[in-house]
């Protein structure tokens, strides 16, 4: 997620930013800029890149001397990282800068009506609009509010924003406030003596004060040196939440939590959501990002191919049970680093479907070019705007979950199952394999994925504990039938790259064909049961259960609410929320994450960067 500070008081507020967005490097970022108030006027740097780039550029051209400014670190969305996307953003009269995280999803809407008002856009960005919007409601305001304008001009413009965002803004004629506001994205005032902060989080102020205010939903602050308003977005008095922040500085930049793994484990709910977000159009059908195939090319499809590596592939494994189910369209997963090397067969009628979390994974991207050298159409999921993969892809699809720190993926992978499940349903709505009514309750369904997330996370401790207790075991096994067996991957695969334990995960069916062999006195076996609304799957898991448990098995079962079925075959028992087959890796994963990470932790490994691991594999 994108990092926002704000400032105003008598220090140097360039130098408070600047210090400010280094401690948020961690969230990820592609552009930063700047912004302050200062005689009379607004001026501003901002440069692609790292903030190196920027603190060069402010070397080469200061910035005149103010208490009162603001800055960002972009994760690109809408638009690439180039000087011209990156925030902050201004009106027609560059008296108002703005800096924004999230999504505005009637952005277009917005856009066009500017430029029918005469309004010549200088960005690609949705950030843009709030900007303009803003300078066209302010002058109105100063007449209505006084020293209070800003402050309703934002009212008045979040009033009209679809999406989820954090706001912040300052006004060349207002140069004692900056004004923020919020709506499904986080932003915490810092308290100091005579000085206030707006930032994304605390790391962002925590090197001058502890003392910090935590804004609740659609509500609007205003922030001086000496005072803190809030109200919501009719203009109606609100309070946030007073809380004294007790982390050091690194624990800050991990919001508290040991590892940015564990942190990337709790972001989950929201990661989802975001990923979600905007995907509806006016007209209440499926919309994807950057779809630049003609529906008649997709209604001509007649295979599609996945290709991805690691955790990326098990997420493509999952999309073949969805994608095939729901748009009777044959699939084939591959693994990205032996695609080529076989001489796939590949038509002008052959979606090929590449997944990075980074767009440039070098084996996934070689792939990609082979694809394209035989014509085939591709489509990327990628969470990093920008990057090579998405850019010579034919269309794209970003899961907008934010940057990962952490070597080993969580958020990544439920984030690129909820875009696995966003492209299926688009085939079969192009392709009319599905009614809309029939494709709008999937949707509902998955609409529900951030709260049942949310739930599974908060029943965690007992796994914890699991995690502690089995942290001298040399082996464990994973297994699962269905949507489960990638599920039961991922979690061997989470295993061998936090703890160093020879875990492997099989079908279910497959063991006796061999890996039953492997089960012995007191050997711990995790289990992922299908939802019972699968009975046959169901009810042959369960003899698996059976049969590896007569063998003397320690048997770890994760089954959905309310399946009493296994509980006396389960030597522990885990209970997640309940969602259709297709749907239940969202929630049958998280266990096997916190497990893992639990473990590693137990022995004393550091969980974000295991041994001879990167995050992004960059050389085939």
């Amino acid at each position: 997620m994108c990092g926002i500070v704000g400032y105003v008081g008598p220090k140097t507020a360039l130098d408070v930013v600047i210090e400010g967005l280094r401690r948020l490097e961690y969230r990820g970022y592609d552009s930063a800029g700047v912004a302050v108030v200062a005689d009379g006027g607004l001026t501003s740097r901002k440069k692609a890149g790292k903030l190196g780039n920027l603190e060069k550029e402010l070397a080469a051209h200061p910035l005149p001397e103010s208490g009162l400014g603001l800055g960002h670190t972009r994760w690109a969305t809408h638009g690439g990282p180039t000087d011209g996307n990156a925030h902050p953003h201004f009106d027609s009269t560059g008296r108002v800068a703005v800096v924004h995280n999230g999504i505005i999803e009637n952005f277009a809407a917005l856009r066009e009506e500017l430029q029918q008002a005469g309004i010549t856009l200088a960005s690609e960005t949705d950030t843009e609009v709030v900007a303009h919007l803003l300078g066209q409601q302010f002058p109105g305001c100063v007449e209505s509010h006084g020293d209070g304008a800003l402050a309703e001009a934002m009212r008045r413009v979040c009033r009209r924003l679809d999406g989820a965002f954090t706001l912040v803004a300052v006004h060349a004629d207002a140069p004692d406030v900056v004004v923020g506001a919020r709506l499904n994205s986080p932003l915490v005032v810092g308290v100091g003596e005579g000085e206030a902060f707006l930032c994304s989080d605390v790391a962002g102020f925590i090197g001058h004060t502890r003392e910090a205010i935590e804004l609740g939903q659609a509500q609007v602050v205003e922030v001086r040196s000496n005072a803190v308003v809030i109200t919501d977005f009719a203009g109606e008095p609100a309070a946030g939440k007073p809380f004294h922040v007790d982390w050091d500085v690194a624990a800050a930049e991990k919001g508290g939590y040991d590892y940015f793994m564990d942190k990337e484990i709790d972001e989950q709910p929201q990661a989802v959501a975001d990923t979600l977000l905007g995907r509806i159009s006016a007209e209440g059908r499926l919309q994807l990002d950057e779809m630049r195939m003609s529906e008649s090319e997709l209604r001509s499809v007649d295979k599609v191919i996945v290709i991805a590596a690691g955790t990326s592939y098990h997420a493509g494994m999952i999309a073949k049970y969805a994608i095939e189910h729901w748009t009777r369209i044959p699939v084939e997963v591959e693994l990205a680093s032996e695609f080529r090397y076989r001489d796939p067969i590949l038509t002008r009628d052959t979606l090929v479907l590449v997944i990075s979390q980074s767009g440039e994974t070098a084996d996934t991207l070689m792939a990609l070019r082979h694809a394209k050298d035989q014509h085939a159409r591709v489509l990327a999921i990628c969470n990093s705007n920008g990057a090579t993969i998405p850019r010579e892809a034919d269309a794209v699809v970003y899961t907008h979950g934010g940057p990962e720190i952490a070597v080993a993926s969580t958020k990544a992978f439920l984030t690129q199952l909820i875009a696995c499940y966003l492209v299926g349903l688009y085939l079969a709505q192009v392709r009319a394999a599905k009614f809309p009514d029939e494709i709008a309750d999937i949707l509902e369904q998955l609409s529900q994925a951030p709260a049942k997330v949310r739930e599974t996370l908060d029943r965690m401790g007992p796994v914890r504990e699991l995690g502690r207790l089995l942290k001298d075991e040399g082996r464990v096994l994973f297994l699962g039938r269905h949507v489960g067996y990638p599920v039961a991957l991922e979690g061997a695969l989470k295993l061998k790259e936090l703890a160093y334990v020879h875990a492997e995960g099989f079908a279910a069916g497959e063991l006796k064909h061999g890996p039953i062999a492997l089960v012995d006195q007191g050997l711990p076996v995790v289990v992922v049961v299908p939802p019972a609304d699968r009975p046959l799957l169901h009810d042959k898991i369960v003899s698996n259960i059976q049969e590896i448990r007569a063998r003397g098995a320690r048997t770890i079962v994760i089954a959905e609410d309310g399946d009493t079925a296994v509980a006396p075959f389960a030597d522990t028992l885990i209970y997640v929320p309940e969602l259709p087959t297709l749907l239940q890796p969202l929630v049958a994963t998280v266990p096997l994450q916190v497990f893992a990470s639990a473990l590693a932790d137990a022995k004393g490994l550091d969980v974000d960067q295991p041994r001879n691991l990167a995050k992004s594999v960059t050389v085939e």
